[in-house]
């Protein structure tokens, strides 16, 4: 990959924008220079579609066309089973299309008031792509899994979003309480990054003659 090589992060969150930096440094790609879809000016699309990997195209396809630039986008959410699926691709406006962290926790807790420990299984899912450029036929697009379960209460300062009330039964902690390097070591986007950078890795490097 050639130095200083220039993208645009097809996201305003400025939580989800640090740990796509973070991720992308830590697998090799520091030299990378990124910039953000609102540095440029770029107001994010409507995301319209029922799949993760849908929006994260349109967000990728939209950043691209109007930057020129080559486009790295993410669609990420929390999937609870006792909810269909839902809050899913509508996680962050679960509570209203201008929901606030505690909003969207607050409606998930009352909506699992009734559930017990057994029926609280939760995942956080999160698809992500790169585009070349907006009209790129071949995108790379990988996708990450963190299982957990619904804690019946808040707990832990850090991430951001479901954080504090995601818990995972391995680290016997929420995700808001797990340090930022052992966050990004399992979660959902972690995964999925790790995969996409491995593909954007073999795809520039040279055959062998």
């Amino acid at each position: 990959m050639s130095a200083r090589e220039r993208w645009v992060i097809a996201s305003s969150n400025a939580h989800k924008v640090a740990e796509l930096k973070t991720l992308l440094e830590q697998e090799g790609l520091g030299d990378l220079e990124l910039t953000t879809q609102s540095e440029l000016g770029i107001q994010p699309p409507p995301e319209p579609a029922t799949t993760f990997v849908e929006n994260a195209l349109i967000k990728a396809r939209h950043a691209s066309h109007i930057s020129g630039l080559p486009a790295l986008a993410d669609d990420s959410g929390l999937v609870v089973a006792a909810l269909n699926g839902a809050p899913g691709v509508m996680s962050a406006r679960f509570a209203g299309p201008d929901a606030s962290d505690r909003a969207n926790i607050e409606k998930l807790l009352g909506a699992l008031a009734d559930a017990d420990t057994a029926n609280r299984s939760a995942c956080f899912y999160c698809v992500v792509v790169a585009l070349e450029h907006a009209d790129d036929p071949a995108p790379i697009v990988a996708a990450g899994r963190w299982e957990g379960t619904i804690a019946l209460r808040p707990a832990g300062v850090g991430g951001f979003g479901y954080d504090p009330v995601f818990f995972d039964p391995e680290l016997k902690r929420t995700a808001a309480e797990l340090p930022g390097d052992v966050k990004n070591a399992v979660s959902h986007r972690g995964r999925a990054l790790r995969l996409l950078v491995a593909e954007l890795k073999a795809k520039r490097t040279p055959a062998p003659p």
